[in-house]
């Protein structure tokens, strides 16, 4: 919390959008003159007396007036804003906003309930820990056995790790860096935050199509220099549509008013909608092509090792283990925005932000923890007593 000057203000702030709901205390604003306050331990408690005593024991809300409400002119916002105690006379709230995951990719781009921000973002900011530690042991265990990373989808995966890995710290220390109301710096933070994530999905996608060609196709089609296009289409796809918004106008990006002390993202509604969900759309609907003929595909070629019935089960359970790792490596999860509408809303924005802030955590259990290679190589540099390396011939 920034506060710039210590003033009390009695105006008038009429929102049209509310027809139940009326105004019943003093609008007040408080800060410090020349002075910058943030990282409190606890939130600031604000005590505000009512015009005319709630005898009908009314509903009470807590809200701040969002100036980029009802098309600019703005309105009163009860998100991240909890009411503390309230009686006849007077009502103790207090403000604390807060960022969940889902607001990458929230669709309706509308607020939430202060109890379910709180919970998402308790989630998020779990989730992304977890992601970032597991997503940091996953790449440092490829690039420490040469074995691992010497082929192309060891080289995808860890590029994909590694955008992953920026996307969730650029996401944590987003609040934090955003609390210091610099312009300038919100706009590196929000830019920084829309690359990564349009990486991300550059990288999925190109998981896909490595998939679709080593599968599908068996790369009867020679591709030179292959890993060094998709790191041009992987990094660079996705600086262009940061460079063009930037020289379109930079001011796209940015966060709220220091009173509302809102994370650093996309501000504009049009361009948020054409260059991030316009862009994973797309990327999205191809990987889930991908992902069906993939799935077929191995399917198809696990049922051909089974030579009897009774191994249907071995089958099953190659296909459900095969259906999941695809499912995260491809990012299918993040389909989760696209059904966060109406009545469930709120709980595809919890699924969404369950599944997609541990992204990293699953990408470290399938491709890691339950790869095969990846296994044998900790178990002859890790395990000298139990594993003989001249046992181990390298060959997968």
């Amino acid at each position: 919390m920034t506060w710039n000057c210590l003033h009390v203000c009695i105006f008038p702030l009429q929102d049209d959008s509310l027809q139940k709901e009326r105004l019943n205390t003093y609008v007040v604003s408080a800060s410090i003159e020349n002075s910058l306050i943030q990282n409190l331990n606890e939130p600031v408690n604000i005590t505000l007396q009512h015009i005319d005593q709630n005898t009908g024991n009314a509903a009470v809300h807590c809200a701040f007036w969002d100036f980029q409400k009802n098309n600019g002119l703005g309105g009163w916002n009860t998100s991240g804003c909890e009411m503390e105690y309230t009686d006849m006379n007077y009502t103790i709230c207090f403000c604390n906003h807060l960022t969940h995951f889902g607001v990458l990719l929230d669709l309706s781009r509308t607020e939430i309930d202060a109890k379910n921000d709180r919970v998402l973002t308790l989630i998020s900011y779990a989730g992304c820990g977890a992601s970032s530690l597991f997503l940091g042991i996953t790449m440092v265990t490829y690039l420490a056995f040469e074995k691992l990373r010497r082929d192309n989808p060891a080289k995808i995966l860890l590029n994909l790790c590694a955008t992953l890995l920026m996307l969730n710290l650029v996401f944590l220390v987003n609040p934090w860096l955003s609390s210091f109301n610099q312009p300038g710096l919100c706009i590196t933070v929000a830019a920084l935050l829309h690359y990564f994530l349009l990486a991300a999905f550059t990288w999925m996608c190109l998981e896909s199509v490595h998939f679709y060609l080593s599968l599908v196709k068996v790369f009867n089609i020679y591709i030179p220099k292959y890993i060094l296009k998709c790191c041009i289409a992987g990094w660079g796809i996705p600086a262009i549509v940061i460079i063009i918004v930037l020289i379109i106008n930079k001011d796209f990006y940015g966060g709220g008013s220091q009173s509302e002390n809102n994370p650093c993202w996309i501000q504009d509604n049009t361009v948020f909608y054409i260059s991030v969900v316009a862009y994973i759309l797309l990327a999205f609907l191809m990987n889930t092509a991908m992902f069906i003929t993939v799935l077929l595909q191995v399917h198809s070629v696990t049922s051909r090792t089974q030579k009897r019935h009774r191994f249907w089960k071995h089958v099953f359970l190659q296909d459900v283990k095969s259906a999941f790792s695809l499912m995260f490596l491809l990012g299918l999860t993040w389909g989760f925005a696209f059904f966060a509408w109406g009545a469930v809303r709120i709980f595809f924005l919890y699924l969404f932000s369950i599944f997609n802030s541990l992204q990293g955590f699953f990408i470290f259990v399938f491709h890691c923890l339950m790869k095969d290679d990846v296994m044998k190589q900790c178990q002859v540099h890790f395990c000298w007593r139990r594993f003989n390396r001249k046992n181990y011939s390298g060959k997968h």
